[in-house]
């Protein structure tokens, strides 16, 4: 992570790796909380107290990041704790449907910022995607009301892509003669 943010072996990035790490710690104590309440027979109580305390600390994070970071290296370090795919997806939607109108790319944008905060509390890598697969869902959703042929549309992309394959292939064994 510090790595992407130029800050590595730094005052700055100790401080950043440090704050993430305790995010981490924090974390696994809210759902090793969570997980005994429940085991205790205590399960809405334990949900509700969970969601209370992943509120409560998430813009904690943002805060102590932004001692050390611009708001750009803040979104950076949450890219970077949810597998960048923010990014990945919304490329993907924009190469997949590239007549999206200006207005439709920035709500997918926004959905997809959305998913990444809530991600970024989520207890597992697994949970994590869970959560961006609902929003993936609502963009599907909302394509599809806005009149995309979702099926045509991925149909064409894959072939959009394995022309761009063919072609890098066909490159590359140039370049080996």
């Amino acid at each position: 992570m510090t790595d992407e943010l130029g800050i590595t072996y730094t005052l700055t990035g100790q401080n950043v790796l440090n704050i993430v790490a305790n995010r981490y710690f924090r974390l696994n104590d809210i759902y090793a909380e969570r997980d005994s309440l429940k085991k205790a027979g205590q399960k809405q109580m334990a949900e509700a107290q969970a969601d209370s305390k992943l509120y409560r600390s998430h813009f904690g994070f943002d805060a102590d990041l932004s001692m050390y970071l611009t708001s750009e290296q803040v979104e950076k370090v949450k890219d970077v704790m949810t597998f960048n795919v923010v990014h990945v997806t919304y490329d993907a939607q924009l190469d997949m449907i590239p007549t999206l109108q200006e207005e439709e790319k920035q709500q997918i944008m926004v959905w997809l910022k959305e998913a990444r905060e809530l991600a970024i509390d989520a207890e597992s890598s697994k949970k994590k995607h869970e959560v961006f697969g609902k929003y993936k869902g609502r963009i599907n959703n909302y394509l599809s009301r806005r009149g995309y042929d979702l099926t045509k549309e991925r149909e064409a992309w894959y072939e959009r892509v394995k022309a761009r394959e063919s072609k890098i292939g066909r490159a590359s064994c140039r370049e080996r003669v």
